[in-house]
């Protein structure tokens, strides 16, 4: 514990944001980061608990009160070996990670905790900074090969894992460019894309293999993976979108968020479409349904493309500004939270249900709605209508794609359409084959993709080892 009176001392302070008004003008992270001096002052307010709730609610099991001394102490190369024990990529959770580890912290029973996420992301940067983030690469190999299907979150932390242990790993990308989801499903105002470049080469310099524009079960059969290689993970994302089903559905302009927010990752990243048909926001007015984070990421790339206007509309009550702590704390708290892309313009509304789309000439052009009880019951005389040029749909994730690997494979699912597996060994229904991430828990936060892959790499040296000095 660096400080012991910190807490009752030092102020909670965090990175701001560039003004709104100029950041929807580009696509570029608008974050500003805090200097050393101050991100040191945060790392003193931890109490050091006897019990640090901290750990309970991060998932990839951050050893948050070490680092935090660390910082304070100024010991930045320290804080990063610490930090890198836990987490393959906390420059990634250090941006879009929600930090339910703060949710958690001591201090947030008055609503001040660290500011965990903050120190996370500067130890990390200030490692790139000074050269210290490098390949590690081992002498010992063990004359294994494992495929890595999927190149998000999970497959990255499990291949590296794995390259460390001494096996040869391949990973197979169906996009271009490796970063699944991370690449095409997360704005680049929120994650700037040259992140996983860095991260892609750091792998390659330690051993692994990138095979990208390979579509297992599609262009390449799963089979033969398994034919080829000693162990198969699977890791591609849940992308199976939850659709609506109501009247006009069929209309023009009404798009899944995952159709229309990789579209814009490619433009940046100076890729082509594909020959697919062009999705924008410029010049409408749009509504997009469910209130998640998918659902804020459409708000502010519509924003940038220059859309009029933007609501949001969710189907659950509005949250309370504050929980009731004696009843959530240390878990995460439903609770009323607005985003830096809700926070630049769009309209916002709750128990909101939508009940038909209609349109001209085959394009959407109204909602129809109603409102709901906090019983999500109707209310009768609620209904109204709202102008839309384009709506997307951002309600969530029910499962993985099943057309291609999974149908061909065969494998057992369970009872939400994910990919059968137990966090313990990670092992599917089929031999040598492994799952982790969203194709096996459904749909989450990188952090927890990032858990799975660690914990999955574990288990599949011990599969082709018989033990395993990794960590879970």
């Amino acid at each position: 514990m660096g400080k012991i009176t910190g807490f009752l001392e030092i102020d909670r302070q965090d990175r701001k944001n560039a003004p709104a008004g100029d950041r929807v003008r580009h696509f570029r992270e608008f974050v500003i980061p805090m200097d050393h001096k101050q991100v040191s002052q945060q790392g003193a307010r931890c109490m050091d608990c006897g019990i640090p709730f901290c750990h309970q609610g991060c998932p990839v099991n951050n050893i948050i009160p070490d680092w935090n001394d660390l910082v304070y102490k100024d010991d930045w190369r320290g804080a990063l070996d610490v930090l890198h024990s836990t987490n393959n990529f906390p420059e990634f959770t250090g941006r879009i990670c929600p930090a339910p580890c703060e949710e958690a912290c001591t201090l947030n029973i008055d609503d001040n905790p660290v500011t965990i996420k903050t120190i996370e992301c500067t130890i990390v940067d200030t490692g790139w900074e000074n050269g210290w983030v490098v390949p590690v690469t081992t002498e010992r190999k063990t004359g294994k090969r494992v495929a890595v299907v999927g190149s998000g979150p999970a497959g990255l932390a499990s291949a590296q894992q794995l390259a460390r242990a001494g096996h040869d790993v391949t990973v197979y990308e169906k996009n271009d460019k490796p970063g699944g989801l991370l690449r095409y499903g997360i704005p680049d105002f929120k994650m700037e894309k040259h992140l996983i470049d860095r991260r892609v080469a750091q792998m390659e310099a330690e051993g692994v293999t990138f095979q990208t524009g390979v579509h297992i079960g599609v262009n390449d059969t799963a089979e033969g993976l398994l034919e080829k290689f000693d162990a198969v993970v699977m890791a591609g994302g849940s992308e199976h979108g939850r659709d609506l089903p109501v009247p006009g559905r069929n209309l023009e302009g009404i798009e899944f968020a995952m159709d229309f927010l990789p579209q814009q990752n490619r433009r940046v990243g100076g890729e082509s479409l594909g020959g697919v048909e062009e999705i924008t926001a410029t010049g409408k007015n749009v509504v997009v349904i469910g209130g998640g984070d998918t659902g804020s990421d459409c708000i502010g790339t519509s924003f940038r493309q220059g859309a009029i206007s933007v609501t949001q509309y969710e189907i659950m009550p509005m949250p309370p500004e504050h929980p009731d702590k004696g009843t959530t704390w240390p878990l995460w708290p439903r609770r009323m939270r607005t985003s830096s892309s809700q926070n630049e313009g769009a309209k916002r509304d709750w128990c909101v249900s939508t009940t038909k789309f209609s349109g001209n000439d085959g394009k959407v052009t109204t909602l129809h709605v109603t409102r709901l009880d906090e019983k999500l019951r109707d209310i009768p005389g609620s209904e109204f209508t709202v102008q839309a040029d384009l709506v997307l749909l951002a309600m969530g994730f029910v499962h993985p794609v099943h057309e291609g690997m999974i149908e061909s494979l065969g494998v057992e699912l369970d009872g939400r359409g994910n990919v059968k597996a137990n966090t313990d060994d990670y092992q599917t229904s089929i031999p040598k084959l492994f799952a982790a991430g969203d194709m096996r828990r459904g749909q989450s936060l990188v952090v927890w993709a990032i858990r799975e892959g660690r914990q999955c790499a574990r288990a599949v040296d011990e599969f082709l080892m018989g033990e395993s000095v990794l960590p879970r």
